[in-house]
């Protein structure tokens, strides 16, 4: 079934007889995919004010549709969206909807924050086939509960967004990249240091064949200066500077293109930045490094549980293609508030069943 309005959507919610499966752009097809297809295809961008920062969309509209409108403006989405149909195997176009939905947050994290700092309003539907609103067009609200908080990251498990509403940043007119050609085992140093600067990092990943990467946004001037002083303090790494030609680093680590097309289980974990290259070394394979270290990205032979083969480790593991639990087992007493939540806004079980256990 395919909606695109959000009345279409209540009515569809509303006269579901059996479990339904929350679909945007279907490019994130993680863990349990049960249940009818409700394709979510309200589009459009319904409200854009530059000079407030401010846009609200359908939770349909492509990605790429909001990026273009906002970049025309000299203005971006802060968190960096990433996209990540091609490492998943999955065709289609990433929406706005399905990267709240699973709070996709690309490099810049590490500066700007994840989706749901960015993220100031919502629409969606619940179980019960109500419309709900929170949030507004302004940066700050506090009233009532803080479901739009709530609603990045749950999958769909909650409910099914109707629309979406963000505060922007304006673009950085410049930038530079500096690369260390360095291994595994010497990253955590490398992107504590520069983490660690006074000089305003805005992006520290580790990729294979590549190196240490890190990098500076700002002013042309500003840009220059803080590029010139980091690689000072990282002069041990002996690293190269590169200007606009870095980006593409940028796009392929957010994309994880160092392992797209390779076989084997994918894993991704968020751990402590100084426990990413210790957890990928545990792992062995391939892997990539983003976040400072905090987020890791592996191929393992498939059948592997990497759960136990990087144990100890404090964070989380997602399996985003493999044989194993997609999300980390939870805690008892937070399984016991998220089965209470979802009991509240999804009574009759009809959203994504099994997705999140």
């Amino acid at each position: 079934m395919r909606v695109e309005s959000e009345s279409q959507l209540v009515e569809a919610v509303r006269g579901a007889k059996a479990p339904l499966r929350i679909v945007g752009g279907g490019t994130r097809p993680v863990g349990a995919l049960a249940g009818d297809p409700l394709q979510v295809a309200i589009s459009g961008i319904s409200l854009y004010e530059p000079g407030a920062l401010t846009l609200i969309a359908g939770a349909g509209t492509p990605l790429s549709e909001i990026e273009a409108a906002v970049a025309a403006e000299g203005q971006r989405l802060p968190f960096e969206p990433a996209r990540w149909g091609a490492v998943l195997g999955a065709a289609g176009e990433s929406t706005i909807g399905g990267v709240v939905a699973a709070n996709v947050s690309g490099p810049r994290r590490v500066q700007a924050g994840a989706c749901r700092d960015s993220l100031i309003g919502v629409r969606f539907v619940d179980g019960t086939g109500a419309a709900v609103k929170n949030g507004g067009r302004v940066m700050k609200n506090v009233t009532g509960y803080d479901l739009v908080k709530l609603m990045a990251g749950s999958w769909g498990t909650l409910g099914v967004l109707s629309e979406v509403a963000f505060k922007l940043l304006p673009a950085a007119p410049a930038q530079a990249t500096l690369v260390m050609d360095v291994p595994l085992a010497e990253a955590a140093a490398v992107l504590a240091a520069a983490l660690g600067s006074q000089f305003d990092v805005s992006g520290a990943g580790w990729l294979p064949g590549v190196g240490a990467v890190v990098r500076i946004e700002g002013l042309e001037q500003s840009v220059s200066y803080r590029a010139g002083r980091l690689a000072e303090i990282l002069a041990a790494w002996a690293p190269k500077v590169m200007r606009d030609e870095g980006a593409g680093l940028w796009r392929d680590l957010a994309g994880v293109a160092a392992l797209q097309g390779l076989p084997g289980d994918l894993w991704r974990f968020s751990v402590k930045p100084s426990d990413g290259p210790l957890v990928a070394a545990r792992l062995g394979g391939r892997s990539v490094l983003d976040w400072g270290g905090g987020l890791v990205w592996a191929l393992v032979a498939p059948g592997t549980d990497a759960r136990k083969l990087a144990a100890p480790y404090a964070g989380h593991a997602t399996c985003l293609r493999g044989a194993f639990a997609a999300f980390e087992p939870e805690a008892a007493p937070v399984a016991a508030l998220s089965r209470g939540l979802r009991d509240r806004f999804d009574p009759k079980g009809l959203f994504n069943p099994g997705k999140m256990g």
